[in-house]
């Protein structure tokens, strides 16, 4: 596939953490940082040219050297904050990762950049499930991602399937699954 650095990269911060009960991007890591600061290490570490924080008016921690987007449609969901990225950013691609996946690798960035092409993005795949909250977006699934989120369909798994063509698809192999695993609940 072509090269397609440089890229954007969101983290994707605004959710409410209602489950966690606190904010999850605030919460620590082992060695100290927030979670972040972790994700932010890892979009940096994978080459992005640009860093956004999808949060909410109310998130007062993003420092002011950081480029803030605010969800497309109040209550989208991913789908909203992904929107907003793909709106502002500089390059074709944008590299999404949750905050709450603590565990996500800069290399599983590498691994879906060698997959990508332009106007091709890349997701991971675990038996029928698309991973979209670790992926590469193109450009060109803003119409359809607009479209979606003007008619309430925040589904991240339709909209990747219904824009199949600019996907690569990377199915998530064993060593790789546990990268994915999402912190919903103190541990």
């Amino acid at each position: 596939m072509a090269d397609v650095r440089p890229f954007s990269a969101l983290l994707l911060a605004a959710g409410r953490s209602r489950r966690m009960g606190s904010d999850k991007a605030l919460l620590t890591t082992a060695d100290g940082r927030t979670w972040w600061e972790q994700q932010c290490a890892v979009l940096t570490q994978a080459g992005a040219a640009e860093i956004f924080i999808s949060a909410r008016p109310e998130q007062t921690w993003v420092p002011a050297t950081m480029t803030v987007v605010r969800d497309a449609e109040e209550g989208g969901g991913p789908l909203a904050g992904i929107v907003a990225a793909l709106e502002r950013a500089a390059h074709g691609h944008v590299a999404v990762l949750a905050v709450d996946l603590p565990a996500m690798r800069a290399e599983w960035f590498a691994r879906l950049l060698a997959q990508c092409a332009p106007g091709v993005g890349a997701v991971g795949k675990n038996g029928n499930n698309f991973e979209p909250l670790a992926a590469i977006y193109p450009r060109e699934i803003l119409p359809a991602a607009r479209g979606a989120l003007a008619r309430g369909e925040g589904s991240l798994q339709r909209l990747i399937a219904a824009e199949a063509a600019r996907f690569a698809v990377r199915e998530i192999g064993a060593a790789e699954a546990w990268w994915f695993e999402n912190r919903n609940e103190r541990v």
